[in-house]
């Protein structure tokens, strides 16, 4: 006789610790399930999720809560005309010639400073020399913000990734991320109105002058936008790039293609972005009775829409649990945009709007660190360990590879 397995707690140490042996439970024995610690339910199944994330019965009025009390009102709350406007206000600032023309080269100069000093050391560790203050120094400077401001920014963002991430309601997380909050306002205000006043050619004088149909953004929501900007897009490319990172060093014969022919990093960083995403948990709230695998989640319920699980999904992916990026069930061409096979970036109308400055600094970040450290392989001993529920990526990666001095010509 089998045994019945029992569902998995994602607030236990044990799924923290490996959350993917309990996603393979959920997805197979548990696909909705209630999990009273958070009053919510849970799905897993590729198609679910997928589902969630297109479907209009699934809202987003939990960032009411989850997100409004830190950030203020923003983008990813509102519906309907309201955020076809919003959206269209600021999306022409993260693709096309504003993007590759105004804020590429903000990018690459970001990631040769903060590469300079590594390149003689001959070891580094990926997140904390490189990964988790890259994309916050991108945005501080594609703001036209000074550049002594960046460890602020970066104390700032630690504090508001922690408080959307506080599934456990520490009070301490919450008092910190309230005081962001204000001290972010405090700051922002003021040079938002000095930029409306002496605009410049910078991302926040694009944002003061957008206008739709007479329409422009309000100070509250620039300052609000600007918020969910450093969060969800210094969370997610500061875990992309060490988690494409340890994902290619953890398999030497991927990292030599990708070094050898850097048309595959997009590859590469969308077989990251499927196999360990940056965001593991996007939460949803029904408008009405919804049927998926296993039942019926009521209208008015908080539903945790695990991408982690879904990426991982046999019914979906061949050989889910391995990582490949020559894999032909996931395009690059198409994992950038609405139509991604992977979830890491959701679905529909909130389909993420910095994804392709997500993908323009990631590869810069690969391109420019392979290039200044040759025979790239993990500190002798080193087990990378990946940290967190909400989001998840590694907490370091110790490397060492030739320094640029070594071998030079006199």
């Amino acid at each position: 006789m089998s045994s019945v397995r029992e569902a998995p707690d994602i607030l236990s140490p044990q799924f923290g610790a490996d959350p993917y042996a309990a996603y393979r439970v959920l997805r197979e024995d548990f696909p909705l399930l209630w999990h009273e610690a958070t009053g919510s339910y849970i799905v897993s199944r590729h198609e679910d999720v997928q589902e969630a994330f297109r479907s209009e019965a699934f809202t987003t009025r939990n960032y009411d809560w989850q997100l409004e009390p830190v950030h203020g009102r923003t983008l990813v709350q509102m519906s309907g005309r309201e955020h076809a406007v919003r959206r269209a206000l600021v999306a022409p600032a993260f693709r096309g010639r504003m993007l590759e023309e105004k804020f590429l080269p903000v990018i690459e100069d970001n990631a040769r400073e903060l590469i300079a000093p590594l390149r003689d050391a001959g070891t580094a560790d990926l997140v904390g020399d490189f990964a988790t203050h890259f994309p916050i120094n991108v945005i501080v400077d594609m703001l036209g913000l000074d550049k002594s401001e960046h460890p602020r920014f970066h104390a700032w963002y630690t504090a508001i990734v922690a408080y959307f991430s506080n599934l456990s309601q520490d009070p301490e997380v919450a008092a910190a991320g309230h005081r962001t909050r204000d001290e972010l306002a405090a700051y922002m205000i003021p040079v938002i109105r000095e930029r409306r006043e002496n605009p410049g050619d910078d991302l926040l004088s694009t944002l003061c002058a957008a206008e739709i149909d007479g329409e422009r953004m309000s100070d509250e929501d620039i300052k609000a936008f600007i918020s969910l900007l450093f969060a969800a897009g210094g969370e997610t490319t500061d875990k992309a790039v060490s988690g494409i990172f340890g994902n290619l060093l953890r398999h030497p014969e991927q990292l030599a293609a990708v070094r050898d022919d850097r048309g595959l990093i997009p590859q590469a960083l969308a077989e990251t972005l499927r196999y360990t995403p940056p965001v593991h948990m996007i939460i949803r709230e029904t408008s009405e009775d919804v049927e998926v695998s296993g039942g019926v989640i009521p209208g008015g319920s908080t539903v945790n829409c695990l991408i982690g699980a879904a990426n991982r999904d046999a019914a979906r992916f061949e050989n889910p649990d391995s990582f490949d990026i020559f894999r032909t069930d996931l395009p690059a061409r198409t994992s950038f945009s609405a139509a991604a096979g992977h979830l890491a970036f959701a679905l529909g109308r909130h389909f993420c709007v910095g994804a392709l400055l997500a993908k323009a600094e990631v590869e810069v970040a690969v391109g420019q660190l392979l290039d200044a450290m040759p025979e790239l392989r993990l500190r002798e001993g080193c087990t990378p360990v990946e940290e967190g529920i909400f989001t998840r990526g590694l907490t370091s990666l110790p490397v060492l590879f030739t320094p640029a001095t070594r071998g030079a010509v006199p």
